[in-house]
């Protein structure tokens, strides 16, 4: 498998404890909307220590965009990002996944599950191609949800928000269930786009065959 060495040009929060991080881009590097790669730090002793990460910037963009959810407590290579400056190297390699747009549906996402969904709405939204798209998203609170406003901007009242944690005016309060996504869904033909805590996913994609959506039209990545 072929790596890259790349410098980091940026890193800035998106929210409390979510980074983007911007790189450089190798020549001739190629992935798709949805996609994802391992990466490993440039580090002296993390190097070979390989963590999955969404692009979350477009395909002709002349760098590359990652956002990613750290988590302090655990003390692994994802949270040496919080330390880590511009200039410092990163380890790129191919890029993998199963989640491709594969046409107009609904894309159901938990926490950090959205980053996959990211640079397909952002590539469907440079295109004029948003048409119906809707995106299911569930959190603990207002503050976890990553890029809200550019997610409302791309999709309006097709953003669709519950969280698990926090009461507050305009958004769904609980755990997405059977009947919330009857709620929400009018449309069962279409194409489903799943990802986030394999729990939820398993949860989630079994109210959808009781719906009698077609397991080929479900598009998933459980993380």
């Amino acid at each position: 498998m072929q790596k890259h060495f790349i410098s980091i040009n940026s890193i800035k929060k998106v929210t409390h404890d979510t980074l983007s991080v911007i790189t450089e881009k190798p020549a001739y590097y190629n992935f798709e909307p949805g996609q994802a790669t391992s990466i490993a730090l440039g580090r002296e002793g993390w190097q070979d220590v390989r963590r999955p990460y969404t692009f979350s910037s477009l395909p002709e963009d002349e760098h590359l965009e990652f956002i990613i959810k750290t988590y302090p407590e655990h003390d692994g290579a994802t949270d040496k990002l919080l330390d880590m400056k511009p200039g410092e190297n990163l380890i790129l390699y191919n890029a993998f996944g199963a989640i491709r747009y594969q046409g107009e549906g609904v894309f159901i996402a938990g926490g950090s599950g959205v980053t996959p969904f990211i640079s397909i709405l952002r590539d469907l939204r440079k295109k004029g191609q948003i048409g119906g798209n809707k995106l299911i998203f569930a959190n603990k609170t207002r503050e976890d949800i990553i890029l809200k406003n550019e997610l409302k901007e791309t999709l309006g009242d097709n953003f669709i928000n519950i969280l698990s944690e926090e009461k507050a005016n305009g958004y769904a309060h609980g755990f997405i269930t059977k009947e919330f996504l009857k709620e929400h869904i009018n449309d069962f033909s279409k194409t489903f786009y799943l990802c986030g805590p394999p729990v939820m996913i398993e949860m989630v994609e079994n109210y959808l065959l009781e719906f009698n959506v077609d397991k080929r039209s479900i598009v998933k990545e459980a993380f």
